[in-house]
């Protein structure tokens, strides 16, 4: 598997984001709510519902920043082992992320977090050594 396999699963992961992230707002607000063209303010989401809005926030939040820096080892030619091994890193933690977000652990989640950062700066790092 390549860098760009792990982006395409990243993007699957993005997706995955989105789709929990509806489903909990449509058992929070309703079918009615889903299918409207929501105009009309609505509460925050609580519980699970909130945790994987933010989750999903958070997640398109760093996937730029990890897929410019995989299309960027590619495009320049300069993939290797730290880039193909912080691509895994960033997929295997923000797969792990999403479920302890939802779950509600939440210093375990920070440390997920910096893992899944770590990852994109390996890749990184294989740009610029």
């Amino acid at each position: 598997m390549t860098e760009l396999h792990v982006l395409a699963l990243s993007i699957v992961l993005g997706f995955v984001h989105i789709m929990a992230q509806a489903r909990a707002a449509t058992m929070q607000r309703g079918y009615r709510w889903n299918a409207s063209a929501r105009d009309e303010p609505v509460p925050p989401l609580t519980g699970v519902g909130g945790r994987l809005e933010r989750a999903s926030r958070n997640f398109m939040e760093t996937f730029p920043f990890f897929a410019a820096a995989v299309l960027m080892v590619v495009v320049a030619q300069r993939t290797s082992d730290w880039s193909l091994w912080g691509a895994y890193l960033y997929l295997g933690a923000r797969i792990a992320y999403l479920f302890a977000y939802a779950s509600g652990i939440f210093f375990v989640r920070s440390v997920i977090w910096t893992v899944a950062t770590a990852g994109i700066f390996m890749i990184l790092y294989s740009y610029v050594r």
